[in-house]
């Protein structure tokens, strides 16, 4: 046993535990302060190597991709254990950030992107499947903080640092800063991320992985050609979204039957993740996919440059940090957790009408800044604890799928959302300003009368229509997060739970 074992009962002391979650928080750092500092320079990359119908694929690319990763690498780290996985993810990670700040087109950016998203996909899986095995339901709640201040710091440093490469420097530069980073977490997760490997006899379903890659490929794909470029009767809409419903159908046939599913049909009947999976996958449209153009309105609506309208992103990540430290250590107190997601809902539809407001009141950006800050609220109290109770409610030999599972869906709920809100956006513009004038968003602001004002007014209002779109979808995440059941919180870890082989 070497020091950072935990003892004969599978219990680590806190000094262990903090110990290993300095390894997470190294690799998760990544993740976090690259999602921020891209989303706030992401108009001035769309000004350089394309133009605004190619604006959510540098997302959706990202997100598809660490879809299918979120639902990989759980079973992997079964098989070849956690440590080698996490260190895995970081090292895509990097080489999807060498090829975006290489990137000489759109194409190639995006496609670096999806690389990106294999590796940011498996940090995220493996860091709640880390937390899994160390820290027991019960207690998980006191270590939150820890994890939430990677964001709430990604989310202040993030954006400064986006907006100023993208004005003084060049937005490659967000991408050259993850190697250094990337190289010092690997040296810190392999001497501080030493866990006891629990080798289990299991094969991956590569079989099951290549049919949900390609449904939800189909799906995305149809998603966002079909409103920008064919139409939706068009002969490819109608076979994408064929081809997405029979992958799908021949996913799910094949999970009932394969010895080593990649995503366990029984976890479907379990009654808490019966609610759990549509409550992520719902409230991940949302979160993923109409936050995704706040930066936009800011810059091009508003005209702030990339480095204030990235500061202005901060109330999203203090409702994040706020509520998550605080539904962790009242969970830790009283056992409870049900509660929480309702309440989030509920804030998350009100910050989803407020932000409908934006471009409709005289309180346009005081509007925006209560919207957002209601909108971390919610993130902040929905996402942590419908992971918590999904991990409480099954056996440790379920964690890691279990973990993944409830990821995959959170993050295609984002995927879907991302893709749908920008076929939306593109739709509603599309013949109503010259598309010349949408190629550099932040360019806006300089074109003369009458013509800036038109593109303001339509830019301003497809943006504002999405978030009156997502006000019903955020009212049904309310209904699902009331019947979430309740379960008494275990006090054991699931390392103190399995049978731990050196």
């Amino acid at each position: 046993m070497t020091t950072h074992s935990p003892d004969a009962d599978g219990a680590y002391s806190r000094r262990q535990i903090l110990i290993i979650f300095s390894g997470l928080m190294a690799g998760m750092s990544l993740a976090s302060l690259d999602g921020t500092a891209v989303n706030t320079a992401l108009a001035t990359m769309v000004a350089d190597l394309g133009g605004l119908g190619a604006y959510a694929w540098v997302g959706t690319s990202y997100l598809l991709t660490s879809t299918v990763a979120n639902a990989l690498f759980g079973k992997l780290s079964d098989i070849y254990g956690r440590k080698r996985l996490f260190q895995i993810a970081i090292i895509t990670f990097l080489v999807g950030s060498i090829g975006c700040g290489l990137a000489q087109t759109m194409l190639s950016l995006i496609i670096s992107r999806g690389v990106q998203g294999i590796g940011g996909g498996g940090l995220m899986s493996m860091a709640f499947v880390i937390i899994g095995d160390v820290v027991p339901p019960r207690e998980r709640g006191r270590y939150v903080g820890l994890i939430t201040s990677v964001f709430a710091v990604g989310s202040v440093v993030g954006p400064l640092m986006g907006g100023f490469f993208a004005e003084q420097l060049s937005w490659r530069w967000i991408f050259s800063v993850n190697i250094p980073i990337g190289l010092v977490a690997l040296v810190i997760t392999s001497r501080a991320l030493r866990m006891p490997v629990v080798r289990l006899d299991r094969r991956v379903d590569f079989l099951g992985a290549a049919l949900l890659t390609s449904s939800v490929t189909c799906l995305i794909l149809f998603l966002s050609w079909s409103s920008q470029d064919y139409g939706w009767g068009a002969t490819l809409s109608v076979v994408l979204a064929i081809a997405a419903g029979v992958l799908a159908v021949g996913f799910v046939q094949w999970e009932k039957r394969a010895q080593e599913p990649i995503m366990p049909l029984h976890l479907f009947r379990i009654d808490v993740l019966r609610v759990t999976i549509p409550l992520v996958t719902f409230a991940g449209v949302i979160i993923y996919g109409a936050n995704a153009f706040i930066p936009l309105y800011l810059q091009a609506i508003t005209g702030f440059s990339p480095t204030n309208s990235g500061l202005l992103l901060i109330p999203i990540m203090a409702g994040v940090t706020l509520m998550s430290v605080s539904t962790g250590r009242r969970m830790a107190i009283t056992g409870k957790y049900k509660h929480w997601p309702v309440f989030g809902a509920a804030s998350l539809s009100l910050g989803m009408v407020l932000l409908s407001q934006m471009s409709h009141t005289g309180l346009g950006l005081t509007s925006a800044l209560i919207g957002m800050f209601c909108v971390g609220v919610g993130i902040g109290s929905i996402m942590p604890t419908a992971t918590l109770a999904t991990q409480n409610a099954v056996e440790w030999s379920d964690l890691g799928v279990a973990s993944s599972v409830i990821t995959f869906f959170r993050t295609l709920g984002g995927v879907i959302g991302l893709a749908a809100f920008g076929a939306l956006l593109n739709s509603h513009v599309a013949g109503k300003v010259d598309e010349k004038y949408l190629q550099a968003p932040r360019q806006i602001k300089h074109l003369k009368e009458p013509i800036r004002g038109e593109v303001l007014r339509v830019l301003g209002d497809g943006i504002t229509n999405l978030y009156r779109i997502a006000i019903p979808i955020a009212i049904v995440v309310l209904v699902i997060a009331t019947r979430l059941p309740e379960r008494p919180l275990r006090k054991t870890s699931g390392m103190a739970e399995s049978t731990i082989i050196e």
